[in-house]
């Protein structure tokens, strides 16, 4: 089912329950014990009770959690894109090309302004740069890049609006989801710093025009299509 109103436009999102955020805590808690013991050890020489352990958590709740060490992490992979997608929802001002506003809002979520920022991309590095050796991790990797793309694909087609080619819009959000993870992939084999003419924000928007050259899509996100 759409999140969408009637009128296109991506419904307010639900506000989480205090049990909600507990657990996201938790799991967020646990993804960086995980990432941690990754760049420092590798995850060969890792173990889910190590994961537990560093995150101060029983090994029965790790697994009520997570069914394996390389799992622990997709929620520290998938942070970023849950937040660029909410701001590309609800702060498309209407009137915005589509690929105008995917551009934009590639270039601020990829910007690492902040340390905390620049922080997660430094993070995504080390994972990617693990998961080269380690088929489950890049698994899941993987994943969470397939399930941040149908997302995407709801948000897409709220801001293009009913008139808008399903067709078009599969493709606008494969194109942008492939733009943000060949960036991160290529950046994360570099040692390039986060900011500047090889940074993720610089090579995604570039990935991103070279993929979606050819696409008509999408006029205006005004909901009018």
């Amino acid at each position: 089912m759409s999140d969408t109103n009637p009128a296109g436009r991506a419904a307010p999102a639900r506000t989480p329950s205090l049990t909600e955020r507990r657990k996201a805590a938790t799991q967020l808690d646990i993804a960086r014990a995980a990432a941690e013991l990754f760049t420092e050890r590798g995850p060969d020489d890792t173990t889910a009770e190590d994961v537990a352990q560093r995150a101060g958590v029983a090994l029965r709740t790790f697994y009520r959690y997570f069914r394996s060490k390389q799992d622990a992490v997709a929620p520290l992979l998938a942070g970023g894109a849950d937040r660029w997608r909410a701001e590309l929802a609800a702060g498309t001002p209407p009137g915005t090309a589509v690929p105008t506003a995917l551009e934009r809002s590639i270039a601020a979520s990829l910007a690492a302004e902040g340390e905390e920022a620049a922080e997660g991309l430094r993070w995504t590095r080390g994972l990617l740069r693990a998961a080269a050796h380690d088929p489950a991790l890049r698994a899941v990797w993987y994943r969470v890049n397939q399930e941040s793309e149908e997302r995407l694909r709801e948000v897409l087609a709220g801001l293009a609006g009913p008139a808008a080619d399903p067709l078009e819009v599969r493709l606008a959000a494969a194109a942008a989801t492939d733009a943000i993870r060949i960036a991160l992939e290529t950046w994360s084999e570099t040692d390039a710093p986060v900011h500047g003419e090889a940074s993720p924000a610089a090579l995604a928007v570039r990935c991103l025009r070279e993929l979606t050259g050819g696409l008509r899509i999408l006029g205006a996100a005004d909901g009018k299509g």
